[in-house]
């Protein structure tokens, strides 16, 4: 399974079928391999698909967070518009559920400027 996520254009790919996804001003680009991580943390729905650690941050690919209904995650999630969509998160990739439980095999994503 081939995952590619274009910042550019806000979009999470799976074998050349793209979805919409949220992304921040600090999603790093580059090749990373996905680890699975289970986390407590309310809001993440018990995981996350992390793809790079660094001493202050966790990157990972997860379900939409909501936990501030002031920035509206889910609507900007759903909106057509790239604008919407891009410089939401502090540097995660938010797609929807069941995007999520498609990428769950994946063990690499591609991240695209």
């Amino acid at each position: 399974m081939s995952v590619v996520v274009f910042l550019a254009s806000a979009l999470l790919c799976i074998d050349a079928q793209c979805y919409p996804a949220l992304v921040g001003k600090t999603t790093p680009t580059g090749h990373f391999a996905l680890h699975r991580r289970y986390v407590d943390a309310k809001g993440y729905g018990g995981d996350v698909m992390q793809f790079l650690e660094t001493r202050r941050d966790i990157f990972a690919i997860h379900r939409v967070w909501l936990g501030r209904p002031r920035e509206r995650r889910a609507q900007r999630l759903a909106s057509g518009k790239v604008a919407d969509r891009r410089f939401v998160t502090n540097g995660c990739i938010n797609i929807t559920s069941e995007v999520y439980e498609r990428i769950l095999g994946a063990t690499e994503v591609e991240i695209r400027p």
